[in-house]
This record gives C-alpha cells, sequence and structure tokens, in this order.
C-alpha cells in the first residue's frame, strides 16, 4: 500500500472582475492584486489562484482635479482609474508616487495631480480615453486590466424624497435629503466589449465597496453591463461600506444597501453580501458620529428575506479614518469563493 503523500493540486485559473469607484474599488484590488499569479509563477497556486483580475470604474466624478479636467479639457474624469491603477501597481513606490503627485501651486496646475494630468493628456494624442488608460496600465505595469464603464459622457441625476431633482455626483453626495432613485443622464450608453466580455468570462464578481449613490450604482445602471452581471453562472457578491454616509445612506442599514441595488436594476444581481462585524473604538465612532455617519448596521433576518446570502468577517483597519482591511477581505474571497468552491468541484466528481 502506497501511504506517500500526494501532493496539493494546484488550483484551477480563476478570473475576477470588480465594479465600483473611489477609494473602496482600490482597497478591494490593492488587496487582490496579491493572489494574482506572478510572470514567475509557472500555473496558479494555492496563495495566488487569480490569472485574470479586471476592475470596471465608474466615470461620474464631477468634483476636484477630475472634475476641472472634465470640463476644461473634454476628457473623462481619470481620478478613480487613476487610483485603481496606482493600486494595482507592480510596487506602490516611486512610479505609483508619481501618480498621485499633487501639485501645490501655480496657475492652473494647483490641485490637479500628475495621474489625472498624464491621463488627460495621453487621451488627447491617442484620441482615445480607453486606449489612454490601457497605455497608462502599461507604463505602470499593473497587475490587472481596467475599464472605464462608458466612454460616453454621462453625469448623475437624483430625485430626492421631497421631490426635488439633483444633477452631478458632488451635488448629489452633498445632499441631506434621502436619495428616492438615480439615473445616468443620457440614459442609454455602451460600455466597451472588453468590459462586458470580461463580466462573461468571470468566475467571481464584485460589486463595491463604494458610495452606494455615485460609486456603485452607476455602474450598474448601464443596461448592458447590468444584464450581463444577471446573465452571469459566477457568484456575485455585493461587498458593504463599513459606514454610512451622511446624506447618502445616513441611517441605512445592511438591508436597506442591498434593496435600494434592488429597486434600481432587479433582484437577481447580488448572491451574496460581505459585511464587516468587527466594531469600531468608541473614540473614533463619536468622531464619525459628528459627522452624520455610524457603523453600517447588519439585520441578517432581513438580508435574508431579500434572498441575498449573507457572510461576515473583521475587515475593518482603523488608522484615524475608517478602511476595509485589504489582505484581509482579500483572504476571504479567494478562500470562500475561488479555492473553497474548486474543492467542492472536486469532490463532487
Amino acid at each position: 500500500m502506497n501511504t506517500s503523500r500526494q501532493p496539493r493540486r494546484a488550483p484551477r485559473p480563476f478570473s475576477v472582475i470588480a465594479l465600483g469607484g473611489g477609494t473602496g474599488l482600490s482597497a478591494l484590488l490593492r488587496g487582490l492584486k496579491e493572489h494574482v499569479v506572478r510572470r514567475s509563477d509557472k500555473a496558479p497556486t494555492l496563495a495566488r489562484p487569480i490569472t485574470d483580475l479586471a476592475a470596471i470604474v465608474t466615470v461620474t466624478d464631477d468634483g476636484g482635479s477630475s472634475g476641472r479636467l472634465r470640463r476644461e479639457n473634454r476628457v473623462l474624469p481619470p481620478g478613480d482609474i487613476r487610483n485603481c491603477m496606482v493600486a494595482l501597481s507592480k510596487d506602490e513606490a516611486l512610479l505609483s508616487r508619481l501618480f498621485q503627485y499633487r501639485f501645490q501651486a501655480g496657475r492652473g496646475l494647483r490641485g490637479h495631480n500628475f495621474g489625472n494630468l498624464f491621463l488627460a493628456a495621453l487621451t488627447h494624442v491617442t484620441g482615445d480615453f480607453a486606449e489612454a488608460v490601457r497605455v497608462s496600465a502599461k507604463v505602470l505595469a499593473i497587475r490587472g486590466r481596467i475599464f472605464p464603464s462608458t466612454t460616453s459622457n454621462v453625469h448623475l441625476v437624483a430625485t430626492l424624497t421631497n421631490g426635488k431633482r439633483v444633477e452631478g455626483e458632488t451635488n448629489i453626495s452633498r445632499s441631506t435629503v434621502p436619495i428616492r432613485k438615480l439615473q445616468l443622464v443620457p440614459h442609454r450608453v455602451r460600455p466597451l466589449d472588453a468590459a462586458l466580455e470580461a463580466i462573461r468570462d468571470a468566475d467571481l464578481i464584485l460589486v463595491g465597496p463604494g458610495s452606494l449613490y455615485t460609486s456603485v450604482l452607476p455602474n450598474l445602471l448601464i443596461p448592458e453591463i447590468a444584464r450581463a452581471i444577471a446573465h452571469s453562472k459566477a457568484p456575485r457578491v455585493y461587498i458593504a461600506n463599513l459606514m454610512t454616509q451622511p446624506g447618502e445612506t445616513t441611517q441605512y442599514t445592511l438591508s436597506e444597501h442591498i434593496r435600494a441595488i434592488q429597486d434600481h436594476v432587479g433582484k437577481n444581481l447580488i448572491d451574496y453580501v460581505i459585511a464587516n462585524r468587527q466594531p469600531i473604538s468608541p473614540e473614533v465612532a463619536r468622531r464619525y458620529r459628528a459627522e452624520g455617519a455610524e457603523q453600517v448596521r447588519l439585520d441578517p433576518q432581513k438580508v435574508a428575506s431579500l434572498r441575498v446570502k449573507l457572510l461576515v468577517g473583521n475587515l475593518l483597519q482603523e488608522h484615524g479614518v475608517i478602511r476595509h482591511d485589504s489582505p484581509q477581505l482579500a483572504r476571504l474571497l479567494v478562500d470562500h469563493f475561488l479555492l473553497a468552491r474548486a474543492a467542492s468541484a472536486r469532490g463532487r466528481r
């Protein structure tokens, strides 16, 4: 009888796509990139089973440097895409610091950062924003692919519960009246074919984390993107925010975040929600509460009534501000949705 230990089989290749914007998406990508197969690896490993990591990034930002470039140079807002590039860069050293460098002085330059200007210049050189993103990603040697959600010039319009209409991402995020409905204008815009293909090929689809109405929903409001996700057989996972946001989601529970997505794009887009269960320190909680924000409250029974499975973990980092623990979040996703499912599939054979 051969009692020698059998070597552990390498996992099959996995493709992951994440949709969102803001700091939430870049934090997620920063953790996932450590699980992407490197050139030195001959095949996927248990530590790095992801062979393709892609991001679809919202392009509705109209504030700050991105907003100025959008208005003055007629380019799509580059800020969220720049942050994702830096998060996925091979090492976040000199080049990534350069892309994040913000000019502190100079007429016309002050407030802009180099990465935004670089993307704007490349857009004019190549004549195409998506091509500028592709070339920039090559410069940073990123571990993944990044797509704008559309190359059309879109903006957000929100209808509030008092009937008032608010236009523009910046104005919407500042509103103190709850949002009843969010729309993209124009309504019917096309995503990139490559982005739709990435959704169709994905073994795992991630939505969020990020501002519910100004980062998460704008991507899902593009009909072809929502349709591609709805038709996918891959697990579709919403990664919930850690804190509510003043105005946008004041006092929202976890189930209310999910219900807002379902109300806008249907009930067949989300299979799972990942939420944090780790409490924040009283001091930090007080500071956030003074700004009108609080920790998102879990309501598991209501989540279940929405036919969404709940997964929780200790996903919190406190460094003066509250952020997702990128390594912990990535590890949970890889272990539960990639390696565990692959092991289960092998066991059924």
